[in-house]
């Protein structure tokens, strides 16, 4: 019977995220909040009805593969082509801000006079975890206001998606860097290698779009384009050590602008949402042991928020202005880049699973992804 309790936590997993979700649907708070929670409330902290187990963590690896994929394809390219200076310049100070002040608050906290390559490679990270911005929960938040086709709308969007991707390759940069037997000279070589590969496959489907539209309506596209998806995460990762997502992500980007992206996408929301995302988020909650929150990680987690949240408005908001936005759009622009969600859980996890992020510092990261994933559609109501 041991064997089968694996159906009983899938079960529970499913359960406890859609209720919890649709819970903080109802106040105005985005519905990952709730998924997250559940896997805290379920989990080794509070109830201890479900361990991770092996089955858990593979099916949350797809999760997150999809999950990326589908962020690709909902990707709207012309719009960030028509602010794309703004968008760059706002993304780069964004992720170069917060990178440097979480590595800092990281390191004078915790490794303050130690020069250690393992001490301040585990700083550089908690920077990166902060470079995250959420696009779904600022995008949701936009629509409900009516701001998402304006010109912060745009700036935000675009500089989201930019960010995001930078982000992703200064994980992987910093991933590898954990392997001290690999030079950065070879890391370098093999992402320079890695974007020209991407490169041609995104040319290769832009020549052939019309011969790959023309089969939209048939049942099997979906099944070759995901197992397409799976079999570049794999290569991304065993090839060129670049992470999985990274790969899921920019397939997702090329096949934006197709004609199949909408019955691709359709079809595989319901698996990916009704399944394999739940598991994924409620798999970070599960790995959450607030059993160990000390005084000194409380306090951490206290000022990780405040620089989570001002490096972003500092950071974004100094882009928008340089780049002619006024000082109240600077702000909203500023505002609307602070959340953090799905995308920095995604880079906290595979930090945690490399041990680039210490078993008692992933409570406050979560911690934090909570907060501003709460505090970002609030405030930005407020300032728009």
């Amino acid at each position: 019977m041991e064997s089968y309790a694996y159906l009983v936590s899938i079960a529970i997993i499913m359960l406890t995220t859609k209720i919890l979700g649709d819970l903080t649907k109802r106040v105005n708070m985005p519905q990952v909040v709730g998924a997250l929670l559940a896997g805290v409330i379920i989990g080794p902290t509070c109830l201890g009805l479900i361990a991770e187990t092996e089955f858990i963590s593979y099916t949350a690896e797809i999760g997150v593969i999809l999950l990326m994929f589908l962020a690709g394809l909902d990707t709207d390219i012309e719009e960030i082509k028509k602010n794309s200076i703004a968008c760059m310049v706002i993304a780069c100070i964004g992720v170069a801000v917060p990178l440097v002040g979480g590595a800092a608050c990281y390191y004078f906290f915790f490794e303050a006079g130690e020069t250690s390559y393992e001490g301040i490679l585990k700083a550089v990270f908690v920077g990166v975890v902060l470079t995250a911005t959420s696009v779904s929960i600022t995008v949701e938040a936009l629509r409900e206001m009516g701001k998402l086709e304006g010109r912060v709308g745009n700036a935000i969007l675009g500089a989201a998606v930019i960010d995001d991707i930078i982000g992703i390759i200064v994980l992987t940069v910093v991933s590898s860097m954990k392997d001290t037997s690999i030079s950065i000279g070879s890391v370098l070589i093999k992402i320079v290698l890695y974007m020209v590969c991407m490169a041609v496959l995104g040319l290769v489907i832009t020549h052939f779009r019309n011969i790959i539209d023309l089969n939209w309506k048939k049942q099997r596209i979906t099944t070759y384009t995901v197992a397409i998806c799976l079999l570049i995460a794999f290569a991304s990762e065993y090839f060129f050590g670049v992470a999985d997502i990274t790969g899921a992500y920019l397939l997702g980007l090329f096949l934006s602008k197709n004609k199949i992206k909408n019955e691709i996408a359709r079809k595989i929301t319901v698996p990916s949402y009704l399944f394999f995302s739940p598991i994924f988020f409620a798999s970070v909650g599960l790995k959450v042991n607030l059993d160990g929150l000390t005084q000194q990680t409380i306090i951490f987690s206290l000022l990780l928020l405040t620089i989570a949240v001002l490096t972003k408005i500092v950071g974004c908001g100094l882009g928008a202005r340089i780049c002619g936005f006024s000082n109240r759009e600077s702000l909203q622009v500023g505002v609307g880049m602070v959340s953090r969600g799905e995308v920095a859980l995604i880079v906290s996890q595979k930090g945690y699973a490399m041990g680039l992020l210490d078993a008692s510092l992933f409570p406050p990261i979560v911690l934090v992804v909570i907060a501003t994933t709460i505090i970002t559609p609030i405030v930005l109501k407020k300032i728009m």
